[in-house]
């Protein structure tokens, strides 16, 4: 990788979603092409100043939106932010709503999720080593912590917790599909990002965060979904989601004593 001495440490990450391909959150100081022993990113990786902080922004479906879900290369972008030396991720996505509390234009912090994807790379350890991480506790209980305080504290409708199920798309579920999600695994959101990244950043002992806006009521709601629909819902809430990082970054402190993240290897190693 090549690595610019003005741009690292870099503790904090944010890996833009659908609708957010560039970051408008601080200024940009370097560009860096990552090259990673799993491939390319899915784009550049940008490093700038907020405040008194480092931060990284790479979009996950590269500019224009060209990488569908099923084929980011998720082992290099967590890899390529674990070597510039982030410890925490923040990364908005798009989801859909399993639940008729959970409205479009809302924003969830999941807790916990429900994996549906099958062909995906979902850990750094394949060789000799194994490693058997624990997913008990999925996201950054500290990170939540504080983005929950935040949006109450804002004053933006949100919910705390929910289980976000994750699919390999790029299809959208089947009526059959989405009711089962619902009724029988009880899970509160869909979308098709969450897993293997948040996976990746346990191994690699970085915090994670999802920050998830919900666009639309899945097909269980007999309301077809549509990509445009999404994008349009999705488009009016950019700056919501915006407004939330750049509120959140300078609330999380330097030191990491509030969670156990960066301990996540310490009995997972075989």
């Amino acid at each position: 990788m090549n690595k610019n001495k003005d741009s690292i440490p870099v503790e904090i990450a944010v890996i833009g979603g659908t609708g957010i391909y560039n970051n408008n959150l601080f200024q940009e100081e370097t560009v860096i092409k990552p090259h990673t022993p799993y491939g390319p990113t899915s784009d550049s990786i940008i490093v700038g100043r907020f405040g008194n902080k480092k931060i990284a922004f790479l979009s996950r479906h590269g500019k224009g939106h060209k990488i569908p879900p099923h084929m980011i290369n998720y082992r290099a972008n967590i890899w390529a932010l674990k070597e510039l030396g982030v410890k925490r991720i923040i990364a908005p996505s798009a989801v859909g709503s399993l639940n008729y509390d959970y409205e479009p234009g809302d924003i969830m912090l999941p807790d916990q999720f429900i994996d549906f994807t099958k062909n995906r790379k979902y850990s750094f350890f394949e060789g000799s080593q194994v490693c058997h991480i624990s997913m008990a506790d999925p996201f950054c209980i500290d990170l939540r912590k504080i983005a929950r305080i935040l949006l109450k504290d804002i004053g933006i409708r949100f919910h705390n917790k929910g289980t976000y199920v994750c699919i390999e798309g790029p299809r959208f579920s089947t009526r059959s599909e989405s009711k089962i999600f619902r009724d029988v695994y009880h899970a509160d959101i869909i979308g098709m990002t969450v897993v293997p990244e948040c996976i990746l950043a346990r191994e690699s002992e970085i915090c994670y965060l999802s920050i998830s806006t919900i666009t639309d009521y899945d097909v269980w709601a007999e309301q077809p979904v549509s990509s445009k629909n999404i994008i349009d819902i999705l488009n009016k809430n950019v700056e919501t989601t915006r407004t939330i990082i750049s509120k959140l970054i300078p609330l999380i402190p330097d030191n990491r004593t509030g969670c156990d993240c960066n301990s996540a290897l310490d009995e997972a190693l075989l």
